[in-house]
């Protein structure tokens, strides 16, 4: 969902349609066709020390690289995702094993975000925000919504103000981004969160669902019945854009590696690119192998440091470009499973996060012993 870390130093996941009452978190998963059982423990946490009394921590397993995961990031040369029940994978061979940290909490963790080796961020369930600074191997929890605390009415679980997206732009200055138009804002790395929502004008609340820099031009906001929005100055204000090229539910957004280059994507195999950070937008059409055009809803992806900006999605659906979005080559993988974002490897393959966890695949996105 993110941009390589390397532009930094220069230059500063709503659903289809859910019945009414159901949150934006179990929105995502209904998108993505899974399903999450929580779990239980009796172990006493970091974040019960921490004054987080209710939560819980996230059982360890080692099948926990195996379950469901939302999101990976590079932390340096380590590769971290997180996913259900709370679990954070690491890895430090390119995803040939990995290790599960210990987590002071088992919400559903839908981003991470380094902004260098050592220090991230995560962000889930319950308005959830949890921090790094070994590069993924513990966490604190940073923020958690008070009023989740403060209620007892059975029916706050459907109000619950999930968190879709984070970005740091640097050690000190990040976001969070998620349901009914929540905009949190850090400028001390985390140690105090202020909400910023109404920095952005979004009156009916719709929801943020991902975030994302785009070279030499700022900053970039996507959510549900196609709002978009941007900032020319990473996130200090924000421009609402009126003419938008498509009215559904954006889950994606992304920068091409181009200055002002930016591409959306969403339900139904919708990609639209832009080349002046959202002037103007013309639709990238994606076909699958039989030459008809893709139908899949498109979950995540990001921009990567080779130049490879890659998509996933519903069906085990891998859309790789080479030419800045202009072009897709589009693969749907033998097992279908549902995908929620990749990264490309040194080694020219590619790791892919979902619904069966992390797991490598060639350049194109099929199973590593695929030629």
């Amino acid at each position: 969902m993110h941009e390589p870390h390397f532009w930094r130093a220069s230059s500063l996941k709503q659903a289809v349609a859910a019945p009414k009452g159901t949150s934006v978190s179990r929105k995502l998963i209904m998108a993505l066709g899974l399903s999450v059982v929580m779990l239980g423990s009796a172990s006493v946490s970091m974040a019960q020390a921490a004054g987080y009394a209710d939560l819980k921590p996230a059982v360890l397993s080692p099948k926990a690289s195996k379950t469901l995961l939302l999101d990976a990031a590079q932390a340096g040369q380590r590769l971290v995702a997180v996913g259900s029940r709370g679990h954070i994978v690491y890895s430090d061979d390119q995803g040939e094993s990995w290790l599960q940290a210990p987590v002071p909490a088992r919400q559903l963790l839908t981003a991470v975000d380094f902004v260098d080796e050592k220090n991230g961020w995560a962000v889930g369930h319950d308005t959830l925000i949890l921090h790094t600074t070994d590069g993924g191997e513990s966490w604190i929890v940073q923020y958690r919504d008070s009023e989740i605390d403060a209620s007892e009415d059975e029916a706050s679980d459907f109000l619950e103000k999930p968190l879709m997206d984070v970005w740091f732009r640097n050690a000190q200055t990040g976001f969070a981004v998620g349901a009914y138009g929540l905009l949190l804002r850090t400028d001390d790395g985390g140690k105090h969160w202020q909400d910023v929502s109404f920095d952005v004008d979004n009156p009916d609340g719709f929801h943020y669902n991902s975030i994302s820099p785009i070279k030499d031009s700022g900053l970039f906001l996507v959510g549900e019945m196609g709002t978009m929005y941007r900032s020319t100055d990473y996130g200090d204000t924000w421009e609402t854009l009126t003419d938008v090229p498509y009215d559904g539910s954006w889950f994606g957004v992304a920068s091409t590696g181009e200055p002002g280059g930016v591409v959306a994507w969403g339900l139904r195999g919708n990609v639209f690119r832009s080349n002046d950070f959202g002037d103007s937008w013309n639709q990238v059409k994606l076909t699958n192998a039989a030459g008809n055009p893709l139908s899949s809803t498109l979950a995540g992806g990001q921009f990567n440091a080779d130049g490879r900006l890659i998509l996933v999605g519903v069906g085990g659906v891998v859309a790789t470009s080479n030419d800045g979005g202009r072009s897709f080559d589009v693969i749907v993988r033998p097992d279908r499973v549902a995908l929620a974002t990749a990264i490309s490897l040194p080694s020219g393959g590619t790791l892919l996060a979902g619904q069966r966890g992390v797991v490598q695949a060639n350049k194109n996105g099929m199973p590593a012993s695929s030629q």
